[in-house]
């Protein structure tokens, strides 16, 4: 009997694709790895039954490589697809460049949206699932990371309107709405720099800090919270899966209903340089 496969996008070395990945194959899937820069998967030396693909999701070209190349290996079929490949963004909302937001959403929206568009037929054919990796980050207002909660935010809408759209067809679909976990993804900004005239020069030590992780936040084995999807995705299940440090907490307390409006704003401050502001 052929074992069952996934696909999964980001998957270079250190990040959560890359722990999906070694995850899957322990339990004898035959897993595609994608990656913008395939000798960036060191991980996978020495694997068998792993299929490496080069996938730049913002580039039509090699998607339709890689379906086609999925479809030749399977029959035309796929029994997951994990959407993880995405971009991180530091940056007061004043201060953005308008192209690099739409650089921003180009990959983590619209190339998602590709990919999944791309790969429907053979996930259609296998009864498989389609799962997201999304972020808590798109259900807090927390400063100075706005454009990438929102494209994230984006995606969870994409997700859970595709959960009704795909049922008919027996494909499931998973939100992971993911809090902090240790990745590479996790993308720091060494040269982090507010622009010339920012509001926020007065606390741009803080901003820059936090740009490169000083932000207190205790973050989860990337392996500890690889095997608890991989274990969520196992079950078939479509829905929302919320994992990964304060990512209960959030589900629990950070919604309009369940904390006033004043409350929220006052938590999400804290440390970022607006809790000290001086006029």
């Amino acid at each position: 009997m052929a074992p069952k496969t996934v696909l999964i996008t980001g998957c270079s070395d250190n990040g959560i694709g890359s722990a999906i990945g070694k995850t899957f194959h322990k339990r004898g899937y035959h897993v595609f790895a994608t990656a913008r820069v395939p000798a960036k998967m060191t991980w996978i030396e020495g694997l068998d039954n792993i299929t490496v693909l080069s996938l730049d999701i913002t580039k039509s070209v090699d998607i339709k490589a890689a379906v086609d190349a999925v479809a030749k290996a399977t029959g035309g079929n796929l029994d997951h697809l994990i959407n993880n490949a995405a971009r991180n963004h530091f940056m007061p909302v004043l201060d953005v460049q308008i192209d690099a937001v739409r650089d921003l959403f180009e990959t983590n929206y619209f190339g998602t949206l590709a990919v999944t568009q791309a790969f429907a037929p053979l996930l259609v054919k296998a009864k498989g699932q389609a799962t997201f990796i999304t972020s808590i980050s798109g259900h807090v207002n927390t400063p100075w990371m706005c454009l990438y909660a929102s494209s994230k935010r984006a995606i969870e809408i994409l997700a859970d309107t595709l959960r009704l759209e795909l049922a008919p067809f027996g494909v499931s679909v998973l939100n992971v709405l993911t809090g902090g976990v240790k990745s590479s993804g996790q993308t720091y900004f060494k040269d982090f720099k507010l622009p010339e005239g920012s509001l926020y020069t007065n606390i741009e030590e803080i901003i820059y800090s936090r740009a490169n992780g000083g932000d207190g936040m205790p973050r989860m084995d990337t392996m500890e919270y690889a095997t608890a999807v991989v274990d969520e995705i196992e079950t078939g299940k479509s829905g929302r899966f919320w994992y990964g440090t304060y990512a209960e907490e959030v589900k629990q307390g950070t919604t309009a209903v369940a904390v006033p409006l004043e409350a929220m704003d006052s938590q999400m401050i804290q440390g970022t340089g607006l809790d000290r502001w001086k006029t």
